[in-house]
């Protein structure tokens, strides 16, 4: 709708997508290939305000601030530049929307964290947004074999569209059988996509002894602890954590929204449900209850 008088980057009219990890390109860490946790605006962000640290919400004169620096459940927000991935106008925005968090956070952590390799074997543990995006970022890596774990048969099912290779339904023995399924070795790479730190625990017991790397994109609950046998990491098992999939996203965001309008990623299958704005409680309905993988909101 408008820009502030010092915005550079994008002006009215432009199409974009929102960032909760912002990339002001300048800071040590933006700099720096081997993270995305830009530090420019951290502190304020933490805190609900805005980069010059106020707000720009009320309610009855109240101040009520941003919500991960975005407050999109709302039909206008404020947000910094450094905020903004530019995208290509072709694209469609009720899809191009999922690039802004859990879609980018499972391909950017087979592409950037993992780094999966050609030829290679994937275990992803969770078929919801993430562990799909993750199943997808494989795919597009040109892994040989990508093994989908979760509870429900019609994410799987999901899983498959997206590359997965096998599938398991998830469990106590999900580890065991992932061993078996790969020769008695475990997987090159694991993604654990679903916050539970048992399953955490799972995904660094599949990993290839020697050289398996276990990737967390799940986020656990405050307070809990991941307990991992000292012998699994003595014998070359690899941990990693995974922050939105490791991605730049002024940079990234963008080059991803180009792959779905060429067709490597299909974003379309993952549209559950759309909604209005007056249904956003619903929409947490839907995921709390599991039901669909994403729900978007239509403001028109």
């Amino acid at each position: 709708e408008r820009v502030g008088d010092d915005v550079q980057d994008v002006e009215r009219g432009d199409h974009v997508v929102t960032l909760f990890s912002p990339q002001c390109r300048e800071c040590e860490h933006c700099r720096d290939h081997r993270t995305n946790l830009c530090l420019a605006i951290r502190e304020q962000q933490n805190q609900g305000f805005l980069p010059d640290g106020t707000t720009r919400l009320s309610r009855d004169g109240e101040p009520i601030r941003h919500f991960m620096g975005t407050s999109t459940f709302a039909e206008y927000t404020v947000m910094p530049e450094i905020a903004l991935a530019k995208i290509d106008p072709e694209a469609p925005l009720d899809r191009a929307c999922l690039f802004a968090c859990g879609l980018s956070t499972g391909l950017g952590a087979a592409i950037n964290t993992a780094k999966v390799t050609a030829g290679s074997t994937c275990v992803v543990f969770g078929a919801g947004m993430v562990g799909l995006g993750a199943v997808a970022g494989c795919r597009l890596q040109g892994a040989a074999r990508i093994i989908c774990v979760d509870l429900s048969k019609s994410r799987l099912e999901l899983a498959r569209d997206q590359g997965a290779t096998d599938t398991l339904i998830g469990g106590v023995d999900a580890a065991k059988q992932v061993v078996e399924l790969t020769g008695g070795f475990g997987a090159d790479y694991t993604f654990e996509a679903t916050g539970s730190v048992h399953v955490m625990r799972q995904a660094v017991e599949s990993a290839r002894m020697g050289w398996g790397l276990a990737t967390m994109c799940g986020v656990a609950g405050k307070g809990e602890t991941l307990d991992i046998v000292p012998r699994l990491l003595i014998t070359g098992r690899r941990v990693a954590g995974s922050s939105f999939g490791g991605v730049k996203g002024r940079d990234q965001v963008p080059q991803f929204v180009e792959r779905y309008l060429a067709g490597d990623i299909d974003v379309d299958a993952f549209v559950s449900h759309r909604l209005t704005l007056d249904e956003v409680n619903r929409g947490f309905e839907l995921m709390e209850a599991q039901d669909g993988i994403r729900s978007v909101i239509d403001f028109g």
